[in-house]
């Protein structure tokens, strides 16, 4: 049986009511991310989790029965994390007072850079999405809520921005860059060039090339050389 033959029933996980149960779990949960960084989908096994977790079977069947339930369950302790630094989208201190291109650049880096820190444990998720449509229904509703936040901080240049549906490029810019962003992360940054750059120069690239879509030739790019 594969996982698209699973009920949903069975992704179901019992949450812990005492605390030393709470401890034990999220002991569970941060093994089983770390598992994932560092062997991906195939590390991931019940005794696997325990042996790192330093907790016996039972703590973990008292939660959950499949291994594809304690799966999800790290997944979403794992999407917890970035999606904590999905706020910064929603604070306006955070953008107030920059110029139109200094905007772009910045909300770029903080989109990007989510992605490129956890990078480990996203590429477990991306390369097992291909094959788990549970995971890949999760990480489409997580990666267009990041989108929204994303076309929030963009709305404010609706003026400025040198497309006759703003909207609509706001949207293909972002999905352009997250596109480029989880083929980074899942497959290297050597997998589609000939010519790899490092995260900061990547980052760097990914901004000047939203800065050029959206606000065309009247910005000056930053620099041709990295700011230090």
């Amino acid at each position: 049986m594969g996982v698209a033959d699973i009920a949903t029933d069975d992704f179901e996980v019992r949450p812990p009511k005492q605390r030393r149960s709470r401890e034990a779990w999220n002991r569970v949960l941060d093994a089983g991310v770390m598992l994932l960084e560092d062997g991906g989908y195939e590390a991931f096994t019940i005794a696997a989790v325990c042996d790192r977790a330093g907790v016996a079977p039972p703590a973990i069947y008292a939660r959950t029965s499949t291994k594809d339930a304690l799966f999800l369950a790290v997944y979403e302790h794992g999407i917890a994390r970035l999606r904590a630094e999905h706020a910064v989208f929603a604070d306006v201190d955070r953008w107030a007072g920059l110029e139109p291109a200094e905007l772009v650049r910045s909300a770029v880096a903080e989109m990007v850079g989510i992605s490129l820190r956890h990078t480990r444990f996203l590429r477990a998720i991306v390369l097992t999405s291909a094959a788990h449509p549970e995971v890949r229904r999760r990480g489409s509703r997580y990666s267009r809520e990041l989108g929204e936040r994303f076309a929030k901080v963009l709305r404010a240049l609706a003026g400025t921005i040198t497309h006759d549906a703003p909207e609509a490029a706001i949207r293909s810019c972002f999905d352009t860059l997250f596109a480029a962003s989880m083929i980074r992360v899942a497959y290297g940054p050597a997998f589609a060039t000939p010519v790899p750059v490092d995260d900061q120069r990547f980052v760097f690239d990914m901004g000047e090339t939203a800065v050029r879509y959206l606000l065309g030739g009247q910005y000056a790019p930053s620099g041709s050389t990295l700011p230090r």
